[in-house]
Formats: structure tokens, sequence, C-alpha cells
């Protein structure tokens, strides 16, 4: 079986093939190529494939565009909110990054992007590459929508050593007091829920960090105690999605 997909929006067709010599060879020759797996394929090796699916006849539109997009290269649109895009990180934000770290109001209760831009560029790709394709979500960026700007960044990771995922924000100065910070991470946590499925979430918030508290507390984040980071007394918030 061999499809061929297309769509206005793509540079070029997604191909889906339940045979590894025609995956293997289309691979090699720069197609973006999905493999679909049966009951006569499931055992057999397709080399360097992120994604397969199975009954390719039952899927809508969605999942296929957003494995076409990471083939591509192409960051995947997460959420809208009435003001806000969430979208992956690309390594074009980097120094709209480093405009809103660049205030030390910012950086104070966290930590600071990597001194050489190129450093902070590959740990992006990295990201993209290891977290995003991995888990499929992460820390993202986050735009104006009327004005199409990079505002901050805010996600759902998971920290080494602990039991639940965890929100993190940052909205950039020029943005704060609108009411940014607590639209998108509710839209974060509608998608935590609906969408990835998780079932309680919790937040890591250094002592001084009055914002934060209180945006904890608008969310609906519950205090719980303390935890220490590499060092660094956090206060523990947890809410049940």
């Amino acid at each position: 079986m061999l499809k061929k997909i297309c769509d206005p929006a793509w540079e070029q067709p997604l191909y889906v093939t339940d045979q590894v010599e025609v995956y293997i060879d289309l691979h090699r020759k720069g197609f973006y190529v999905l493999p679909c797996l049966g009951e006569d394929n499931r055992d057999e090796s397709f080399p360097g494939a992120l994604y397969a699916v199975e009954k390719l006849e039952e899927l809508d539109f969605a999942p296929l565009d957003r494995i076409y997009r990471r083939l591509a290269g192409l960051p995947w649109e997460i959420l809208e909110t009435e003001r806000l895009l969430v979208r992956e990180t690309v390594v074009e934000d980097a120094d709209r990054f480093y405009r809103i770290y660049e205030e030390p109001s910012v950086t104070a209760y966290m930590e600071a992007l990597c001194e050489d831009k190129d450093e902070e560029i590959a740990c992006i790709e990295s990201y993209i590459e290891k977290v995003y394709a991995f888990y499929g979500y992460g820390m993202w960026t986050v735009l104006e929508k009327a004005s199409g700007e990079v505002i901050g960044r805010a996600g759902i990771s998971w920290r080494e050593g602990y039991d639940l995922p965890e929100l993190g924000f940052v909205i950039g100065v020029p943005w704060q007091g609108q009411g940014y910070a607590l639209e998108v991470c509710e839209g974060i946590l509608e998608y935590a829920r609906e969408t990835l499925e998780m079932k309680e979430i919790q937040a890591l918030v250094r002592p001084g960090n009055e914002r934060s508290v209180k945006l904890c507390g608008k969310l609906g984040l519950a205090p719980d105690g303390e935890t220490v980071v590499e060092g660094v007394r956090h206060l523990v918030f947890k809410k049940k999605l």
C-alpha cells in the first residue's frame, strides 16, 4: 500500500506506506514518509521513523498535519486563547527570548538563558528533537495574536526526581499586568486535562515570587509544602485536573 496525502499548506506531500522497501526508498530520497502498521508488518523495522499509524482510514487530518510538521521541522500550534497563540518554540525565537530575559525582574526567580546565544540555540534544537518529538509537549512560545509578538514562554515539563508534570510560565515585562499569564496558564491547564489527559499538575515557585504565588491561587493550585531544587528552596503548589 502506498498513499500520497497532499494539503495546500504543505510544501510537499506526505507518503504513507506499509512496505518497508518503499519506506526506505522514499526516506532515502528525502520525502516525508509515514509507516502504516498492520498484522502483516507489525514486527518489521522502519529505520528512522519517528511515527507510525494504524487504520489510516480512521484518522482525521489533524494528527497527519502534526506528523507532517514534525517531519518537515515545522512547529506545532498547541492552542489559542482569546488574545494569545501558543506554539512550539523555534530557533528564531531566541532573539526575542533574550530581550525578555534581559530584564532583571524576570531572572530574579528563574534561570537565565545561556550567555552564548549559539549555545542557547543548540539547546533549543536539542529540545525540539528530544522533548517535543518524544513527549509531544514541553515549554512553548507564547505570542500575542494582535501583534504577532513573542511575549513569553509557558508549558508543561517533567522535572527529574518528581512524579508530577510541572506548569511553567514567564511573561515579558512589557506585557505584564494585562492578565496574559492567567489567560495562557488557564489554556494550558485545560489542554493538559483534555488533550494530554493528565490528572494532576504542580508548580514550583521560589519564595518571594509573589506574582507567581498569586497566580497559582487564581489557577486553583493549592500550597503543598516545600522542596529543594539544586540547592534552592521552592514552594510547591498542586492541582487535580
